[in-house]
């Protein structure tokens, strides 16, 4: 085979992959590609940014390595050579993956006997379920988050020694998975012996399913019992689930005797809880709650520079302002609207300027109808009467508090589907037939004071924005 030979072999790999793909898929993802060179085996490819190398190696290996094998040989290795800063042209090497793509299949011993995956496997060979890509190098440090993330540090640094449990709280979308993984990666890092795992409570709730359908729920306990490090995402899932409820609340307490860091991460801190135990809320209140605030302004434009510098893109300073100033809600619709410029760049073949940015932000944030929860509503109606969030669901009967509290039941049975028993469930513990008097006192209130018709229609104007 003739080593110079890289433009034909390159079109062969092509012709097998143009089969396999849409073609919008096979213009925006490998129509760009380059062929450089081929030898030693090894061809290496040219793409024009860091996305578009992570794109090829996460969701097109396989493909990938079926069009090097058919096109040119069985073996053949791949390397990339991205261009990371376009302006200055200058290019990164990076090697193509080698790892499996197959779900990897544990040996049975025993022929009468299923492996049992919560084996208490050693801490070398126990998979940590940590994305590599999210660590506290790329974790942007602003106003907004820089108390979370030095706490995060310091709990890396030492875990168990100063703040256990963690409770990190925050809207979806502003980094609370991210900055976990960032934790357990820096454990990882500096105790190598340690048992770090990462799991979202869903998986943590089907594990525990799967194992008491099978007669293994005994070896689910002795597993999470053995972690040192355990990180649970979006704990709130498990509510309105008793059992597995109950299970975690025994893990939780054994951990926590043991020595053994335990961080959680929830859409709301654990007084917006209302359908979870009080024991188990205490539990959670026993170490620090941090909420992750949304981004602000110059954190965004700080994220959106960074992710340009990465992609690799050249990008001008107006087109960043009008990003970081128009979304707003969390750093993936940030990362989301990068990604939608680069795609459409690469497919219209146009240069990335403010009028395209603006079409795409205009279809993906601002024309975006999100829909209105009970929690989206109490924020509103306590930012609108300057007061802590907190302060409806005591049992305090100060005037202008239970005046709140009223509103905020009367604006969630009008603008949800939630039942009265839900909703009071939510706002302050209270039953239906108080949530239904409340929406009586507001609704009389309405027909003969203007001012409140006024304020009210205020609130609702922000809740639907």
């Amino acid at each position: 085979m003739i080593e110079n030979n890289h433009v034909e072999l390159w079109k062969r790999c092509l012709s097998f992959i143009k089969d396999n793909v849409n073609e919008r898929t096979y213009s925006c993802w490998f129509e760009p590609i380059e062929p450089i060179k081929y030898e030693n085996n090894t061809l290496t490819i040219g793409v024009k940014s860091m996305y578009a190398y992570e794109i090829l190696e996460s969701q097109f290996l396989n493909l990938m390595r079926n069009a090097l094998h058919k096109g040119i040989a069985e073996g053949t290795q791949l390397n990339y050579k991205i261009l990371a800063d376009q302006t200055n042209n200058i290019t990164v090497d990076m090697s193509g993956s080698n790892r499996s793509t197959d779900v990897p299949v544990r040996p049975i011993k025993d022929g009468n006997k299923t492996p049992n995956p919560m084996q208490a496997i050693a801490p070398q060979d126990l998979d940590p379920h940590l994305n590599p890509n999210y660590t506290f190098n790329n974790f942007i440090k602003g106003t907004s988050n820089e108390f979370s993330r030095t706490v995060g540090e310091t709990i890396a640094k030492e875990p168990a020694k100063t703040f256990n449990p963690l409770f990190l709280h925050g809207p979806s979308g502003v980094g609370k998975t991210h900055l976990t993984n960032a934790i357990g990666t820096r454990i990882k890092e500096l105790y190598p012996q340690m048992r770090v795992l990462y799991v979202s409570a869903h998986l943590f709730q089907v594990q525990y399913t799967d194992s008491v359908r099978t007669n293994q729920s005994n070896n689910f306990f002795r597993f999470y019992q053995s972690i040192d490090v355990l990180i649970i995402d979006d704990i709130q899932e498990l509510s309105g689930s008793p059992k597995t409820l109950q299970t975690f609340f025994h893990i939780f307490n054994h951990l926590q005797q043991n020595g053994k860091q335990i961080i959680l991460t929830s859409d709301r801190p654990p007084v917006m809880m209302q359908d979870l135990e009080d024991r188990m809320l205490t539990r959670f209140k026993w170490g620090l709650v941090v909420e992750l605030e949304k981004p602000d302004l110059e954190l965004r434009k700080s994220i959106l520079r960074n992710k340009i510098a990465y992609d690799g893109l050249s990008i001008p300073e107006n087109v960043i302002s009008y990003i970081a100033e128009n979304v707003s809600n969390s750093v993936r619709e940030l990362e989301g609207i990068i990604t939608s410029l680069l795609a459409h760049s690469i497919l219209l073949k146009r240069e990335i300027d403010l009028e395209l940015t603006e079409r795409i932000v205009r279809k993906a944030v601002l024309c975006e109808k999100k829909p209105v929860t009970i929690e989206s509503i109490i924020s509103k109606v306590c930012e609108h009467y300057k007061i802590e969030e907190t302060a409806i669901h005591t049992k305090t009967r100060k005037r202008e508090i239970v005046q709140v509290r009223q509103v905020a039941m009367f604006l969630a049975k009008k603008h949800t589907e939630n039942s009265a028993s839900k909703i009071g469930q939510l706002i302050g513990k209270r039953d239906h037939a108080t949530v239904l008097h409340a929406c009586n006192v507001v609704k009389d209130q309405l027909e003969v004071d203007k001012n409140f018709k006024a304020e009210i229609e205020e609130i609702e104007a922000s809740i639907k924005q």
